[in-house]
């Protein structure tokens, strides 16, 4: 999201463009920061909302952000173990640790230099994910973080074992970081190795996972131009171009296949950035959408495969029952299911918020055929 932030500096008006990639407005207050800022005085003004505009050494900034985190971890939180008041809560909690620890802005020139003593280079990383720079801009440094974070995951990828190698995920675009799904994939039998339909393709990597299991033809579909971006770099760069292709459509491709898998957002949540909408699908809208439209793009005897892990359901925010009558409302039938513990470490990690959701969650392939 770009808008223009306004700030008076040096008994000046100034202005610059607001980035913010979560959609936040820009702050309606600045104030001029330097080194010579508690971290007490910052946090109480990041509270209040208030901007502030760092103009001192960077490295001290990102020593002044560690110490706002501290300061937000430190704010009591109301304990609450039943479920959904607990996730909502949670949420609520995100949204607002978010909220205050943005409000650390850092300049971008509009070559994307940074005009702060000891500012990293971070010119690559901010044409990768914004484009071309053309004005000068203002930004929060929390979010500066992030995208440099994303630009060295980019440059060395992630592993995904049942692949056999690296998959580079673009800044906004999901990481497959939790690869148990993908073991999913990787065992379940294929009801035919002539065509596959992979839905939400993201970064590519279950049509890459499909075309090295030996089908012949993936048409992975996407939506966001950024996600498309990443899939097809990936696909090239794996060696799967001529067996797979990328292309834009609101989910399935036209046509029939005997295979047709998607790995929706498994939380019916609004998402609070481009980021969070591989986590979380207002109504479940991707997911019904899915179950809705499979029918008309099986082939007689194909299968769906959905791939989808049940915390929704021990969270409340979805029913077991829920899902049965969306899949007999699309007309069909569950062949089977594979299902998988998840391993990643917030599963057994017992301080979190969300621990009892998470220590029974399970992830499902759903095996599904026409009625």
């Amino acid at each position: 999201m770009s808008n223009l932030l306004n700030w008076q500096e040096g008994g000046q008006a100034c202005s610059a463009c607001w980035r913010a990639e979560n959609g936040a407005s820009p702050p309606r207050r600045i104030e001029i920061a330097d080194d010579n800022l508690s971290a007490d005085t910052a946090f109480r003004l990041a509270c209040e909302g208030t901007g502030l505009l760092w103009r001192g050494d960077f490295q001290n900034a990102r020593l002044l952000l560690d110490a706002l985190k501290r300061r937000v971890e430190r704010k009591p939180r109301k304990t609450v173990t039943a479920m959904p008041e607990a996730f909502h809560l949670h949420r609520q909690a995100q949204a607002q640790r978010a909220r205050t620890l943005g409000m650390l802005l850092v300049p971008l020139a509009a070559d994307y230099s940074i005009p702060l003593r000891r500012a990293p280079d971070v010119q690559l990383a901010c044409q990768e994910a914004y484009g071309p720079g053309s004005e000068d801009s203002v930004v929060s440094l929390r979010e500066l973080l992030s995208l440099i974070s994303t630009h060295e995951w980019r440059k060395k990828g992630v592993m995904i074992l049942p692949l056999g190698a690296r998959i580079h995920p673009h800044y906004g675009v999901f990481s497959p970081v939790r690869g148990e799904y993908l073991d999913l994939i990787q065992k379940a039998d294929l009801p035919s190795t002539e065509l596959a339909f992979d839905i939400g393709t993201g970064t590519g990597v279950i049509a890459a996972l499909l075309a090295k299991r030996g089908v012949a033809q993936v048409v992975a579909s996407e939506l966001a131009p950024r996600a498309l971006a990443c899939a097809r770099d990936n696909i090239a760069r794996l060696g799967y171009a001529k067996k797979v292709a990328v292309i834009e459509a609101d989910l399935f491709p036209p046509g029939r296949a005997p295979l047709v898998v998607c790995n929706p957002p498994w939380l019916p949540a609004r998402p609070s950035s481009a980021l969070e909408t591989a986590v979380y699908d207002p109504d479940s809208q991707m997911l019904r959408g899915f179950l809705s439209g499979l029918a008309d793009h099986l082939t007689p005897r194909g299968e769906g495969w959905l791939i989808l892990s049940d915390l929704a359901e021990h969270l409340g925010l979805r029913t077991r029952e829920q899902l049965l009558e969306w899949i007999a409302v699309g007309g069909l039938r569950v062949l089977g299911r594979h299902n998988i513990r998840p391993q990643h470490p917030r599963s057994k990690d017992a301080t979190d918020p969300l621990h009892v959701a998470r220590a029974d969650e399970m992830t499902t392939l759903w095996r599904l055929g026409l009625r």
